[in-house]
């Protein structure tokens, strides 16, 4: 029965058109790559560009389409294999170290392979009314789709940042105002604070409990560290200092011989960094990014304060940031790299994730679910 007339049939397009959106999305991120680009795999943390095209439309073949549909016929059973990131429950997998070595299928059967699961997935949305588990499945589907796309935004600059010659991405955008580089310390008084989640939007499963946490007196920075005060902490002999860090931390530097953040090179005197509009002079006032904990917990120490705990962070996002700024640097803004502070709202969204002291550890009440979405 086709429910497209109904109020019902209203909803189902909704859905259709995010499902279009993101999908749509991700094929614009790897549009500037050429073939070659999509099979590259640097290290073992960076994934070809061509599996997360792959493993995302995998997604909804699997835990919809497969799983919902009594009468739906795979792309390829062989893909139920190769593109499995680390569900157990859904069987055997390749192994993430080699998915470079996968030169097939080629890309364009990967192409033909997205399209078969989005016209799949349309009809299934166009014919039948969500039951609360497929609308939690889809949405988780989106979301995941999402934060692979991120990951092909980190995996991209990995593989042209490697190869000597700089490859340009994309051209970036040339930043149309005055930077906000003013710093402001915003308060919080102690006291027992809620964090965690327990409403009815769409949430991971590691958000859900809302509980209190006790939380003393404590300031956070409003804005992010630029490149330039970085910058200050390398020319201060930061990375020599053992008194700055953790242990382990600078085992990590002495081995690995870590004297900047990934991606910045020094040239005589100048500092370059390479970003997806390529090899470009450092600008100093952006947020400094590709660094690791260690030298943003050393860079802290070296400041003579700390990282915030993650509980801090989110209480201080809440009280001085309770919405999104309409200047806020995300994907939408499609400038493919941090921005400075724009205006006078805190930095505390977009551009960038942040590390805070906390290890990453289930909320008190939070419960696994079942099935193959519990290990995600």
């Amino acid at each position: 029965m086709d429910i497209s007339t109904t109020a019902v049939g209203q909803r189902q397009q909704r859905l259709i058109d995010q499902f279009n959106e993101v999908r749509k999305l991700t094929l614009e991120i790897c549009e500037p790559l050429q073939p070659e680009d999509f099979v590259v795999q640097p290290v073992v943390d960076v994934s070809p560009p061509k599996w997360h095209l792959a493993h995302t439309t995998w997604f909804f073949e699997v835990f919809i389409l497969k799983k919902y549909v009594s009468d739906y016929q795979l792309f390829d059973d062989d893909y139920l294999f190769l593109f499995n990131s680390y569900y157990e429950n859904e069987g055997e997998r390749w192994i993430r170290a080699e998915r470079g070595s996968l030169s097939r299928p080629w890309v364009n059967e990967i192409m033909a392979y997205r399209n078969y699961v989005d016209e799949s997935m349309i009809h299934f949305l166009k014919n039948h009314e969500l039951s609360s588990e497929q609308m939690n499945v889809f949405e988780i589907g989106l979301n995941h789709e999402q934060q692979h796309q991120e990951l092909l935004v980190y995996d991209i600059k990995h593989i042209l940042g490697i190869n000597p010659l700089f490859p340009v991405y994309k051209s970036g955008q040339a930043i149309d105002y005055e930077p906000n580089l003013s710093v402001n310390w915003l308060k919080v008084e102690e006291g027992i604070y809620e964090v965690g989640y327990d409403g009815a939007d769409f949430h991971f499963d590691n958000e859900e409990g809302a509980h209190k946490v006790y939380l003393p007196a404590f300031k956070v920075q409003d804005r992010l560290v630029t490149n330039g005060e970085f910058l200050e902490f390398i020319e201060a002999g930061g990375y020599q200092n053992f008194n700055h860090w953790l242990m382990e931390g600078h085992e990590w530097v002495k081995k690995e011989n870590i004297r900047a953040p990934f991606y910045w090179m020094k040239e005589v005197d100048e500092w370059f960094y390479f970003t997806l509009s390529g090899k470009e002079k450092l600008n100093l006032d952006e947020p400094v990014t590709h660094i690791s904990f260690y030298e943003a917990d050393a860079y802290a120490k070296w400041k003579g304060m700390r990282l915030p705990t993650e509980f801090e962070w989110e209480v201080a996002c809440r009280i001085h940031s309770p919405e999104i700024p309409t200047e806020a640097n995300f994907m939408e803004q499609r400038m493919f790299r941090t921005a400075p502070r724009k205006g006078m709202n805190p930095q505390f969204y977009g551009d960038t994730w942040e590390w805070t002291n906390s290890a990453y550890l289930p909320y008190p009440y939070y419960k696994k679910v079942d099935g193959a979405l519990g290990e995600y």
